[in-house]
């Protein structure tokens, strides 16, 4: 995986990567342990929810998604962690048997004001599944360093 840092970061450049397939199994083990909610449990259940069967919990859908962007651009970075969540939106169930891949788009990038060592890259990160539907959209900044010595030169 590349060395990326802050100078990487164009904003309007849009990337796709990662792949998880959704298993029934794992929805139940993480809504056991996590968000145990009827819809996240039980079919019979989930049946009668506003999702209208088993679906993965919203916080499981977040922790797949940061698996794939750690293990597809953070792992290896210089990143340095992220002041906050701007804007979480959940709009589709993640069910059984769903594919899901990340699109990335960087909506900007600043070097910091305070420390020449580092900027934010804002961006709008996108679970999408088999068929290309949006089912989660965060949008969130993360610090990144900066190559030190064009940094500071």
């Amino acid at each position: 995986m590349p060395d990326l840092a802050f100078e990487d970061f164009v904003p309007g450049t849009v990337t796709t990567y990662g792949r998880h397939e959704v298993t029934r199994e794992e929805i139940v083990s993480f809504a056991s342990q996590f968000d145990p909610q009827p819809m996240h449990l039980d079919e019979g259940a989930a049946a009668q929810s506003m999702l209208g069967g088993l679906a993965a919990s919203g916080w499981h859908s977040c922790g797949i998604m940061m698996r794939m962007m750690v293990d597809n651009m953070l792992g290896g970075s210089r990143g340095m962690g992220s002041p906050g969540i701007d804007e979480m939106r959940w709009l589709r169930p993640v069910r059984p048997g769903d594919v899901l891949s990340v699109r990335q788009t960087i909506l900007e990038a600043r070097p910091s004001a305070k420390k020449a060592d580092r900027g934010y890259v804002k961006f709008r990160f996108e679970l999408l599944n088999q068929a290309g539907e949006v089912v989660l959209e965060e949008v969130n900044s993360i610090i990144f360093g900066r190559r030190t010595q064009e940094a500071l030169a």
